[in-house]
C-alpha cells in the first residue's frame, strides 16, 4: 500500500497540541511556528537562527498558507516555544498522524529500538543524554511513533507503552535482546501481531536451552526435525558473507509456556571469509511465527532498517548528534519535527536521497508544497 500525504490530516492531528504561552500575550500563532519549523527542516535548516533566516527569505510563499501577520517569529521565540511545548502530547499527536497515514500495518515488519540523542546531554547542569524508543515500519520506511525514556535500561518499560499506542494488528514486531521480555511478548500477541526477539544472556535459562538444543541438533544433522534452512550469500569489498537461518519448534524445550505465543526458536549463523581469515558468529532468536526459516530470516534482516534508515539518517542527514539544542523539552520536540520531515521526504515518490530531496525542496517551492500535500 502506497502512503499518501494529506496536509489537512497532518494539521488536524496536531490541533490538540496546547500552546504553552500566556493567552493574549503572543504575536505569533502556534500553528504558524510549527508550520514554519517543519518547512524549514524539510529544506535543510536545523537550528533556530537558520529557521528564522529561511522564513524571512520565504515569507511570500509562507503567507500563501499561514497569516504571519507579524512577520516571521524570531529565533528566540521559536526556541522558547519548542522548549515549553509538552513533549508527551507532541508525541501523541505524532502517533495520531501516523495512524491516519497508515491505517493498517498488516504485513509490515515493525522494528522497535532505542537511540540516545548524544548532543542533548549537558554536563554542567548534570543532564544526561535523552533516550528515545522508536517504532519503524520497515516496508514504508517511516517512523510510526516514539516514547522518551530516562536511560537505555528503561527501554523495557517504554516499549509496552509504545506498543499500546500503535495498531499493530497483522504486523511482525522485531526487537533486539533488550526487549526480549515475557510481558512484551504478551503485549504484542494481545495486539494480534507476531514477534521476533533477539535472545542473549539476559534470558539466561532460555538462551542456554536454545543454544544447547541447536548444538545437539547440528551434531545429528537436524535429523527428524523437518528443517528448511534459509541461506544467503553476499560478496563485496573483498569478503564473502554467508548467512544461514534455521527455525525450529520449541516443543523440545522446558519451561517455555510463560512465553505467550512462542512457536519458533531460531539460529542465524553468519560466516565471513576475507582472504585466509574465516570467522563464524551465531545469534539466537525466539518468535511467535511458525518455524518458517525464510519468513523469519526476512524479518531479522529487515530489523536493520531502523538503524540504517532512521538512526543513521538522524545522525548523518539531520546532524542530530551534533545539535547543541538542549533547553527543556526542545531536543525531543525538535526530534519529532525531524521524524515528521523524514517521513514526508520518504513518502514522496521522487527517487532521490534524503539530502538531495531536502536541497530540491529548498530550491523549488512547488516541490516543497508537493511533499507537504499542499495545493497551490
Amino acid at each position: 500500500m502506497e502512503l499518501e500525504v494529506n496536509f489537512e490530516k497532518l494539521k488536524e492531528s496536531f490541533e490538540s497540541l496546547p500552546d504553552p504561552r500566556v493567552v493574549g500575550r503572543t504575536a505569533h500563532k502556534l500553528v504558524e511556528i510549527l508550520f514554519l519549523t517543519l518547512c524549514a527542516m524539510l529544506c535543510g535548516m536545523e537550528d533556530w537562527e537558520a529557521i528564522e533566516d529561511w522564513g524571512n527569505e520565504k515569507l511570500g510563499w509562507l503567507r500563501k498558507f499561514i497569516e504571519l501577520e507579524n512577520g516571521v517569529p524570531s529565533h528566540d521565540t521559536i526556541s522558547r516555544v519548542f522548549a515549553a511545548l509538552d513533549c508527551v502530547v507532541f508525541q501523541e499527536c505524532f502517533i495520531n498522524w501516523m495512524v491516519s497515514l497508515c491505517p493498517t500495518l498488516a504485513g509490515q515488519i515493525v522494528a522497535i529500538d532505542g537511540k540516545a540523542m548524544r548532543g542533548s546531554h549537558h554536563r554542567r547542569l548534570g543532564k544526561s543524554a535523552i533516550h528515545l524508543v522508536s517504532a519503524f515500519a520497515c516496508g514504508h520506511g517511516v517512523t510510526l511513533g516514539q516514547i522518551k525514556t530516562d536511560a537505555k535500561s528503561n527501554e523495557i518499560t517504554a516499549i509496552p507503552e509504545l506498543i499500546d499506542a500503535l495498531d499493530l494488528k497483522g504486523s511482525i514486531v522485531t526487537i533486539d535482546a533488550m526487549g526480549c521480555q515475557k510481558e512484551i511478548a504478551t503485549a504484542i500477541v494481545n495486539k494480534e501481531a507476531d514477534y521476533v526477539f533477539g535472545l542473549k544472556g539476559n534470558q539466561g535459562t532460555l538462551h542456554e536451552q536454545v543454544q544447547e538444543f541447536f548444538a545437539t541438533a547440528a551434531q545429528y544433522d537436524y535429523k527428524g526435525l523437518m528443517v528448511k534452512p534459509d541461506e544467503t550469500c553476499e560478496k563485496g569489498h573483498g569478503r564473502i558473507e554467508t548467512r544461514r537461518c534455521i527455525a525450529l519448534t520449541p516443543a523440545y524445550l522446558e519451561n517455555v509456556t510463560a512465553w505467550t505465543g512462542l512457536r519458533s526458536i531460531v539460529m542465524v549463523e553468519s560466516t565471513r571469509e576475507m582472504g585466509d581469515k574465516r570467522t563464524v558468529e551465531k545469534r539466537f532468536y525466539i518468535s511467535s511465527l511458525e518455524p518458517d526459516s525464510t519468513q523469519i530470516a526476512q524479518a531479522i534482516r529487515s530489523h536493520w532498517a531502523i538503524e540504517n534508515q532512521l538512526h543513521w539518517c538522524l545522525d548523518v542527514t539531520f546532524n542530530e548528534d551534533l545539535s547543541r539544542i538542549r533547553r527543556d523539552y526542545a531536543p525531543e520536540n525538535l526530534n519529532i519535527v525531524k521524524k515528521i520531515a523524514m517521513n514526508l521526504l520518504r513518502i514522496h515518490p521522487l527517487k532521490r536521497s534524503l539530502p538531495k530531496k531536502r536541497l530540491k525542496a529548498c530550491l523549488n517551492d512547488g516541490y516543497l508544497a508537493e511533499i507537504l500535500g499542499l495545493q497551490i
